[in-house]
Order: C-alpha cells, then sequence, then structure tokens
C-alpha cells in the first residue's frame, strides 16, 4: 500500500523508520520531511495544513493511507476532509482533537465522566482570573485554553508568576490560544507518558515514556518541547497502567462516543502519579516527539499493522509484541534553544554513524544545503537507541550523540536518571 505521512520533525522520522520496515508498505511519502527521511521515504513540498492540497496528492499518487503527525492539521479538520474523500486516515477528527486543542474541553469531559485530575477553573476575565489565582493561592498551573506550540502552560510557583501568566495569556501573547485561560490545582508527584491506540471503542495500551522537558542537567532551566526521553517508564506498573486503563482511558473514550465524537487515533495520556494513584495532566491526540522515538523504536514494523487495526475499527482483535527492552533518546538541540538560536549550522559526522534495529539518529530541524546536512530548528536530532536494559540502551545512544560533529549543537547528559536511580 501507499502511505503519506503529514509533518517534519523527528516523530515523523520515527514514524516512517518504523513503517517502512513493514511489508505492507510498498511506497511511503513524508510531507514536507526533512533532510534525513530520504533514506526511508520520499520527501513532498505539501501544504499539510490544506485539506484540498493533501487530498490532491493523494488522488495523483495514489494513496491508500495518511498518517497525520503533528496537532495543528488535526485541529484544522485535515482529518475530517480526508475521510470525506474516502481516504483512510490515521487521526481524529477536529471534534475529537479538541481534547488537545481546548483544555476547557478536555476538563469538561473528565468531570463527566468521572476521571481523576487537577480541580480548575476557567476565565476570559482577567480581573475574576487574578481574583481566583489570589484566593488559591500557590504553587498554581495556568494554561491557556487553545494550541499555543507548547509554550501556554506556566506552573507558577508564586501568585506573582501566576498573575503574570494571566496577563501574557490573556493579554494576546499567544493569539486565539489565549482567549481564555485554565487555572488548575498544581498536582506533585511523578510524570508520565501512557500511549493509547482507540478505534473510537475500543482501547488498545501501546507503551508508555518519561521525557526531560527541563532544558538542563539535573531537570534545570526552562521547560522544551523535550530534550531527552525513554521507554518503558517504570514508574507505571502495570497494576497502574490498568488503574489509568479502568479509569481515565476507557471512560473517556465512552463519554466522547456518548457525546457523538468518537476518538480514533492515539491518545497520548499525560499523568501524574503520587501515592500509588495516577491523575491525568493532559491529553495530547498524537504521538509526542520525543517520546514517539523511543516507542517506535521498541514497536518497529508492527506499528503499521496497529495502525490499520485502529482506522479499520478492528483494535480489539489486535495486538502488541513487546521486545523485553528499552529505548533511549537524547535530544541535540541548538546552542540557545529554548530561547533565540542560529539557523544553519553544518552538521558533520552523521554519515559515518551505525544505524541499525538498535541505534539510529532521527532528524527534525535539519535541511540539506550545498550537499551538506545543516541545522533549521531549535531541536535538531535525536539519537536513539536499544538495549536489554535501560543502561545499555543510554550508553548507546550517547555513543551516537557523542559521534556528531556539530559544536553548535548541545544535549543533556543525564537523560534517564530518574529511572536508573530506582
Amino acid at each position: 500500500m501507499n502511505i503519506l505521512i503529514l509533518g517534519s520533525g523527528g516523530r515523523e522520522h520515527a514514524l516512517a523508520w518504523a513503517i517502512r520496515q513493514n511489508p505492507k508498505c510498498d511506497r511511503l511519502f513524508v510531507a514536507p520531511g526533512n533532510a534525513g527521511m530520504g533514506d526511508v521515504a520520499r520527501c513532498v513540498e505539501l501544504d499539510i495544513m490544506s485539506a484540498p492540497a493533501v487530498i490532491g496528492f493523494c488522488e495523483e499518487a495514489s494513496v491508500d493511507l495518511v498518517v497525520i503527525g503533528p496537532e495543528a492539521p488535526l485541529a484544522a479538520g485535515v482529518s475530517d476532509a480526508l475521510a470525506d474523500a474516502r481516504i483512510k486516515v490515521f487521526g481524529p477528527s477536529a471534534a475529537a482533537a479538541r481534547l488537545e486543542a481546548s483544555k476547557a474541553f478536555t476538563k469538561e469531559i473528565c468531570d463527566a465522566c468521572g476521571a481523576p485530575t487537577a480541580a480548575w477553573a476557567r476565565f476570559d476575565d482577567a480581573e475574576a482570573a487574578r481574583g481566583y489565582i489570589r484566593a488559591q493561592g500557590a504553587p498554581i498551573v495556568v494554561k491557556a485554553d487553545g494550541l499555543a506550540a507548547g509554550k501556554g502552560v506556566t506552573v507558577a510557583m508564586t501568585v506573582p508568576e501566576a498573575l503574570e501568566a494571566v496577563d501574557r495569556a490573556l493579554g494576546g501573547e499567544f493569539g486565539e490560544a489565549g482567549a481564555e485561560v485554565v487555572i488548575e490545582e498544581f498536582m506533585q508527584g511523578e510524570e508520565a507518558s501512557f500511549f493509547v491506540l482507540s478505534d473510537g471503542t475500543h482501547c488498545l495500551p501501546i507503551g508508555s515514556a518519561q521525557d526531560h522537558k527541563r532544558v538542563g542537567d539535573g531537570d534545570t532551566g526552562p521547560n522544551t518541547g523535550g530534550m531527552g526521553a525513554y521507554s518503558p517508564a517504570p514508574v507505571l506498573t502495570p497494576a497502574l497502567q490498568e488503574q489509568v486503563m479502568a479509569r481515565i482511558v476507557r471512560p473517556t473514550i465512552a463519554e466522547m462516543a456518548r457525546c457523538g465524537t468518537p476518538f480514533q487515533g492515539v491518545l497520548y495520556v499525560g499523568l501524574m502519579i503520587h501515592g500509588g494513584e495516577a491523575r491525568l495532566v493532559e491529553y495530547n491526540v498524537r504521538f509526542g516527539d520525543p517520546e514517539c522515538q523511543v516507542l517506535m523504536m521498541r514497536l518497529g514494523a508492527q506499528v503499521l499493522d496497529l495502525i490499520l487495526a485502529c482506522t479499520d475499527g478492528q483494535l480489539d482483535n489486535a495486538r502488541v509484541n513487546w521486545a523485553e527492552d528499552h529505548a533511549l533518546t537524547v535530544v541535540l538541540a541548538a546552542k540557545g534553544y529554548p530561547g533565540s538560536y542560529e539557523k544553519g549550522s553544518v552538521i558533520g559526522g552523521l554519515d559515518d554513524l551505525p544505524d541499525d534495529g538498535f541505534r539510529k539518529v532521527f532528524h527534525a530541524g535539519t535541511a540539506s544545503k550545498d550537499g551538506r546536512i545543516v541545522a533549521v530548528g531549535g531541536r535538531v536530532l535525536a539519537a536513539t537507541a536499544r538495549g536489554d536494559s535501560l543502561a545499555q540502551a543510554r550508553e548507546r545512544a550517547y555513543a551516537l550523540a557523542q559521534a556528531i560533529d556539530w559544536p553548535e549543537g548541545f544535549y543533556r547528559r543525564d537523560i534517564g536518571w530518574r529511572a536508573l536511580a530506582r
């Protein structure tokens, strides 16, 4: 079958790498892709936010399946348009994608189905929001309601910090995404990510991961899109996973169906674990990045079979065949990230690196210029490896990272420290 993946980041490179290994995949396209994907797919220039452009390419190239990587095309209704054109698509409708696109919508779904999450309130009036914060005190969490490219959440440790976050959001810093804010109780505990496929009725867990959001070693400095990740997440024991399915995931999927917005795709369940109990932090309606890199490293070719079971409504007959192994990824970012950084620096040494089922450097913010690979983004590469133990996977991933010749880049030196300390 012919398959099109929408997106250009490390998540999409990892998906392409895994899907290409499946013999069901004949031709693989990625739009727009990046400089590292040419060995597994054909990159095509395509406006992934334009449903007519995507549909037109699918008809021209006889595409049988579209896999949507980022959240923005989902929220814009590209999945709906593909379904209306009778093109098989992996990714929820715009209405179901509100689980990520609107924090308040998610809270309302949780309240309706009894899924445990933080206490919350919503505001479109700054003075009312400020009064609520002063009454609740700090620490407290302030979130722009809509999609803000990962920049709309402030975990405020003081009341002035929270008040400033409200002023920024309702003052227009995030555009329409900040027209409303959701203010939440601060939850103590350890964060983890749980990934579940849903065909609208059935649910299938496909893995857990933990990422490192802070830019600096020891989980210090500002938040980023993710500086590394590992899978599985030791904190998510089998008992906790079943608790999450019973109390959070299955009730949510049932409530979405009851509301007439069945969810089909991958549900990224962000969790806070404390005292042996799990509460929902947030939902995303796509694979995380860099969590996708470690999940795909462990899942491999079977991910296409799982995606097809999801799109065909056959998840109740699907099974995940896990190897008893671990994966870890180290993100290489441009110096200055997550603040301002320069683009165009040359990256060397990539051609000499191991590239097999146990070690792979996934590209994110790269482009090809004059026959050389250059950095064009903040998070640029993800050195990823599998191993029989997390320590072995970590050793292999860092060996990859250290062999890359890129003086203008940096990476954290302690990815996986929490799990290894266990």
